[in-house]
This record gives structure tokens, C-alpha cells and sequence, in this order.
């Protein structure tokens, strides 16, 4: 064999796919497929149950690549197209099914809606991979914004049954956390926590009475959890804006002060 044929040999990239990461990506949509066919069906706790099923294998495929070094273009171009089944158009059919059927041309276009701007979402992601900056999300991830509507439904199974009454608050939620997600609202991750460093034993303490209270009443624990995790975000969003607002009119008065200074000389 000719030199110029070994190294051509050395240097093609070899075919296939990891097979573990993209599996539990798989594992996800079809969580997200199960929960679709649940709410057409009427099987509306089911098909909630399904989408924070979703969540886990989202959260350990990536996981799973990142510590098995096994991260492709393949894996991210699979997890997103998951991400869309089981965290945008999961929870859509679901709301649309639960509650937004009554409203009629606003029910189906706040679901549409909330379709749209997960893949919008998805998208930016996407092109912002690798590169430099916060680790914090920029607008609310998908994830949490299905896992909020979800909630929302396993919440009121907890007390009711049936279909829910008419009211303005299903279309509004589904809006709002459609907007979040395509905001530029700061929204914190598990990404941000480095495990591989040593935390202060508090970290511990809040981490078991998390896991007591879920134990507890796991449908109304993770209510509150994403619904805190909704209020959080907002309040600190404002709050950093109110700050940047005082800074930037600090920083106005003083240099309308520099220029009266200037003036006198």
C-alpha cells in the first residue's frame, strides 16, 4: 500500500454514532411521543408525568457525553430535535387538549406559540454552544418551561379531576412562558454548579430537606419548585435591571457634573 493511501486511511474520520448518550436522548422523545398520544387520549396526568420523565434522560444523556467524552454534532442535532418533541410539542398538545380548547383561535395560537419559540430557543442555543460567556441560560430553557406546565397539571389532579374550568389564567401562563423563553431574562442551571469542587456543608443540608419534601408530597413539592423557579427569575431579572438603571443615571449625573466642572474652568 502506497504512503499516500496509509495516511489517507489514518485521517478519514471513522463512521458511526456512540451509541449510550443517544440512546437516553431516544429514551427522552419517546417520553415526549408517550406523553402526545396521552393527552389525545385524555390521559392528561399521564402525559404530564411523561414530559418530567423527559427531563431526566435530557439531563443524563448530556451528562453521560460530557463524562464519557462522547459529545458529537450528531448528539447535539438529536437532543435538540428531542428537546422539540418532549419540551415544546408535548406540553402544547397538552395544554391545547387540558385547557386552551375552550378559547378557541387564542387557545391553539398560545400553544402554537409556545411550539414556536421552544424551537426558537432550541435554535439560539444552539448557535451560542462553545461559545465564551456566562453559564447562566439566556431566557427561561425549555425544559423548565414544559416542566412548569406540567406541573400545573399534576398540581391540580392532586385536588381534582376532570377537565378544568374555563379560565383566563391556562392561555396566559402558556404565553408568558413563551415569551420567557426567547427573552434575554438571565435563568439559572445545574450546569453552573461544578460538582467536582468541594461546597460549603450547608449545600448538603438544603439538598436533603429538597429530597425530604419531595418524598413527602412529590405532585405539590415540584409544583412549588417550578413555580418558584418561575418568580425567581423574574424578581432577580428586575432586580439586576433596576440596578443597571440606578448605575446607568449615576454615571449620566456624574458626567453632567464633569461637564459643568469643565464649563466654570
Amino acid at each position: 500500500m502506497a504512503p499516500e493511501q496509509r495516511k489517507d486511511m489514518t485521517e478519514r474520520p471513522k463512521k458511526g454514532i456512540y451509541l449510550l448518550p443517544n440512546t437516553l436522548t431516544l429514551c427522552g422523545m419517546f417520553c415526549g411521543f408517550f406523553a402526545i398520544m396521552s393527552a389525545i387520549n385524555g390521559n392528561f396526568l399521564n402525559a404530564a408525568w411523561a414530559v418530567l420523565l423527559a427531563n431526566i434522560f435530557d439531563g443524563l444523556d448530556g451528562w453521560i457525553a460530557r463524562l464519557t467524552n462522547t459529545s458529537t454534532r450528531f448528539g447535539i442535532e438529536l437532543d435538540s430535535l428531542s428537546d422539540l418533541v418532549a419540551f415544546g410539542v408535548a406540553p402544547a398538545v397538552m395544554m391545547y387538549k387540558w385547557a386552551l380548547t375552550p378559547f378557541g383561535r387564542l387557545g391553539w395560537g398560545a400553544a402554537f406559540l409556545f411550539v414556536a419559540c421552544g424551537a426558537l430557543r432550541l435554535a439560539r442555543f444552539n448557535i451560542q454552544t462553545g461559545a465564551p460567556g456566562p453559564k447562566s441560560f439566556k431566557g427561561m430553557p425549555i425544559p423548565a418551561a414544559a416542566t412548569i406546565l406540567s406541573t400545573i397539571v399534576i398540581f391540580y389532579y392532586e385536588f381534582r379531576t376532570g377537565l378544568p374550568e374555563t379560565n383566563i389564567f391556562y392561555p396566559i401562563i402558556t404565553i408568558i412562558l413563551s415569551l420567557l423563553m426567547v427573552s434575554t431574562l438571565r435563568y439559572h442551571g445545574l450546569k453552573e454548579i461544578d460538582f467536582r469542587e468541594k461546597k460549603p456543608f450547608w449545600f448538603l443540608i438544603v439538598f436533603v430537606l429538597i429530597l425530604f419534601i419531595m418524598l413527602i408530597h412529590p405532585s405539590t413539592a415540584i409544583f412549588i419548585f417550578a413555580m418558584s423557579y418561575l418568580l425567581w427569575g423574574i424578581i432577580e431579572n428586575s432586580v439586576l435591571f433596576m440596578r443597571k438603571r440606578r448605575l446607568k443615571k449615576k454615571e449620566q449625573l456624574e458626567g453632567a457634573e464633569i461637564n459643568e466642572t469643565r464649563q466654570d474652568i
